[in-house]
This record gives structure tokens, C-alpha cells and sequence, in this order.
């Protein structure tokens, strides 16, 4: 996992038994007689037992733990796998020591290539990941100063951001999150797992396996397998999904980004202003979308997109291609006719494959402007795909080199949408003079 570097192929498997043999929680025990099978009916199967068990230590690591914020779930894992690692004679040894020494998660790059992103939400997650790594360090010298070597968590030793920045990509760009115990309403925890081989399995939206969870025959233990979903010939990887993803979240959490992902996207912020802006370079004649009618705001309002507590953020790509709210709000926005808005649901004033609720007039202008949102989107990126591409011609670090890829991907969703919408324009349009 991770930079999609390490790779687990079925004639691999075998040979990685005699060093790794453990079971438990961040660790798996594989049976041998299943692996370097290539056939669909064959498993790989890994014992899962409880999370927080073991000695006085682990009250000082649940204290710590629960400084963390739940969007940062892999740092709570993350301070078991230090705790494991500065253990003397850790039974997970042999699987920590073959960790990664580094990663290539944002959160290590230097502040040029965070700036070479160019891509503003993601560039405020990294600095709030910064950011919380260098207070939680401050968090964890305040508890520990003063605790005796027999409480202590991590042995004694001492941690900073960047041994907490390594533990949390470890664990994000590894982990599973598997079902745990059920609550009271029936709904069941999700529980971060290391699984020490599947977690070798690189990342594909095509994938030949799937990860199954259960429980063994007889026994209360949970088991997780690995089942071949296809024909696997020897020496090919072995793929996993790891979700439908956005590039932002593969970057941050595994390293690496997924050229062409279909689930991924741009955000913007709903903004009359914006719109207005975007309505001007399309040359339109349109209503001033910074004041709507009273109608239209009550409508804006259902879509939480105006008043108290509203969600102002929408998307443009991934498999909706528009955010439906934001073409709600542009339909609406544009229609002069509130009887005909009133006989439309917000369900289908939402969905693109809706042709026309609002007659053609209003849809070809709606489609028009959410074309010239995305030119004002791609104006706000510093430099063009062809500049980027010239960049990676040349000899640049490989951070930098993730930052630009990152960026030209953004920025060919944006000219995916614009391509599609236009498609769809045309045809209106077409059916509009016939």
C-alpha cells in the first residue's frame, strides 16, 4: 500500500512466511497452505483479536488517544504501533522493523511543494495535519514529564511530530477498517487493523480480490480473508479497491495519486459573487444570483444553501459530474416561473440526468454557466497542463513531482466536466432548432 510501491504477488506470499508469523492486531496469521494458490477458491486469511489490551501503560496511551480527533483516527492507532516499536522484545518487531523508513504523504513535504498543490483544499488539510502533529507533541511532553519508566507508554523515549507524522502514515496508508462490536442501536464500530501482508496489496479500481470478514469456525475470533475474484497468473499483483476515493484522500493518506479517478473532484464554495463572475464571462443575460427573489431563497434554504448552519461547499466531477445541489440552486436561480419550480421535486432539480425539468431555455443557460464556472477555476490555478507536464520532463524530487501530478489531475476533472457539459449543450441546442 502506501506509494503503491510494494507489491504482493501469489509466488511472494510463500517465500515472506518464514519471517512473518504472527497473529493479532497489527499483525495477521496467514495460512500456508493457501498461499501461492492462483485459484478464485482459495483464501488468505489473517486472526484479528481485540485493540486496547495489555499493562498500566495503555491508561497514558487511552488518555492520549482521546486528544485525537476522530478524522485522524490512524494517529490513534498509530500510538500503539510506537508503543510496540519501543517495546523491548515487541512480539510485532519483525513486522515493524519492515515498515517503511519514510513516506510520501504531503504531511513530509517542504512548504514549496505544499504550495506547488495549488489546490486550496487540500493544502488547508495538510497544514490542519501539520498543525495537530505539532500541538499533539506539546500534548504528549506535558503528560509524560513527569511519568515514572514502569507507566510510561513508549519506554521512556521521547517523541516529536515527525515520529508522530511517521506512526499516522503507517497506519493510514495501511490499515483497514474493519466492523467491530455492534452498539446498543445495532450499528457496528468500525476498527482500524494492521494486517501484515494484505496490507502489500496495491490499490485498483479493477481489482482481483476482496477482503471478507467473519468469524472461524467454532470460534468467537474474527477471521479476514483475502479471496481471488478472478484468474491470478503467477507473478501479477495482487489488487485490492481501497474505495472510491478522491485523489485528495489518496494523496493524503497513502502517497500516492490515481490518474483518470473517476470519484474524483474539485470544491468551491456557492457563492452569488462567483456566480455572477461566472455569468459575466459567459456573456449571459442573466438574474443577479447575489439577490435572489424571496421565493428563490426559501428554495436556497431547503437546499442548505443559504441561512443560519448552511453547507456552502459543492463539487463539480466524480461520478455526479455537478454537485446536485449547486445545479438545483442554478435552475432555480435562473427560472422566473415559480409555478413550473414549484411542480419539480428538489430530487429531480438535482440530478443531471433530469433533461430539461425547467424547460430548455433555462437548462441550456444553466449548463453555459456552470461551463464558465470551471474557466474561472482553471484561471485560478498558477500555471496550465501543459507547464506541468514540461515540469515533469525535467528533474524534479519526487514530492514535487507527486504535487504536480496531483494538480494536473485537478485540473483535467475540470476540463472532463467542461467536455461532457458542452457534449450535452450541443444536443439541446440541436433539439431546440429542429
Amino acid at each position: 500500500m502506501g506509494a503503491q510501491g510494494r507489491r504482493l504477488r501469489p509466488s511472494q506470499a510463500q517465500n515472506c512466511l518464514p519471517r512473518i508469523r504472527w497473529s493479532g492486531l497489527v499483525c495477521s496469521q496467514w495460512d500456508s497452505r493457501r498461499i501461492g494458490s492462483h485459484r478464485s477458491s482459495r483464501t488468505y486469511s489473517a486472526a484479528v483479536p481485540a485493540f486496547w489490551e495489555g499493562d498500566g501503560r495503555d491508561s497514558y496511551l487511552i488518555r492520549l488517544a482521546s486528544k485525537v480527533p476522530e478524522e485522524l483516527w490512524a494517529m490513534k492507532l498509530g500510538l500503539r504501533l510506537l508503543q510496540e516499536r519501543a517495546s523491548i522484545g515487541s512480539f510485532w518487531w519483525p513486522y515493524i522493523s519492515n515498515l517503511p523508513e519514510t513516506f510520501t504523504v504531503p504531511i513530509f513535504f517542504s512548504g514549496k511543494d505544499i504550495e506547488n498543490l495549488q489546490y486550496a483544499p487540500l493544502v488547508h488539510q495538510v497544514n490542519k495535519r501539520c498543525r495537530f502533529l505539532l500541538l499533539f507533541d506539546k500534548d504528549i511532553k506535558d503528560l509524560l514529564e513527569h511519568v515514572e519508566l514502569k507507566d510510561h507508554p513508549f519506554g521512556g523515549q521521547d517523541l516529536n511530530s515527525s515520529s508522530l507524522g511517521w506512526a499516522m502514515s503507517a497506519v493510514s496508508s495501511r490499515a483497514f477498517r474493519l466492523y467491530g462490536e455492534s452498539h446498543t442501536n445495532g450499528q457496528r464500530m468500525d476498527v482500524p487493523m494492521l494486517l501484515p501482508l494484505i496490507d502489500m496489496c496495491n490499490h485498483s479500481f479493477h481489482p482481483n480480490a476482496k477482503i471478507f470478514q467473519g468469524q472461524e469456525n467454532g470460534s468467537s475470533k474474527t477471521l479476514i480473508k483475502v479471496v481471488a475474484e478472478a484468474q491470478i497468473e503467477q507473478d501479477a499483483p495482487i489488487l485490492l479497491n481501497y474505495g472510491s476515493l478522491s485523489n485528495d484522500l489518496f494523496l493524503l493518506d497513502y502517497g500516492f495519486v490515481v490518474p483518470s479517478n473517476p470519484y474524483d473532484h474539485v470544491e468551491l464554495k456557492y457563492d452569488g459573487t462567483l456566480l455572477d463572475a461566472a455569468a459575466i464571462a459567459a456573456g449571459l443575460s442573466s438574474p443577479n444570483f447575489s439577490s435572489p427573489a424571496n421565493w428563490q431563497k426559501e428554495i436556497l434554504c431547503q437546499l442548505n444553501l443559504l441561512g443560519e448552519g448552511a453547507t456552502v461547499k459543492v463539487s463539480l466531477g466524480g461520478s455526479e459530474l455537478v454537485d446536485g445541489r449547486l445545479l438545483a440552486a442554478l435552475r432555480v436561480l435562473l427560472s422566473s416561473n415559480l409555478e413550473i419550480v414549484q411542480n419539480c421535486s428538489l430530487q429531480t432539480l438535482s440530478k443531471l440526468s433530469e433533461k430539461a425539468p425547467l424547460g430548455v431555455t433555462v437548462e441550456t443557460t444553466a449548463l453555459r454557466l456552470i461551463i464558465a464556472l470551471c474557466v474561472v477555476l482553471l484561471e485560478h490555478f498558477p500555471t496550465k497542463v501543459m507547464q506541468d507536464e514540461q515540469v515533469l520532463r525535467g528533474s524534479v524530487s519526487s514530492s514535487m513531482a507527486l504535487a504536480v501530478q496531483y494538480r494536473i489531475q485537478k485540473k483535467l476533472v475540470i476540463v472532463h466536466v467542461m467536455r461532457k457539459l458542452s457534449r450535452r449543450l450541443h444536443m439541446l441546442q440541436k433539439e431546440k432548432s429542429l
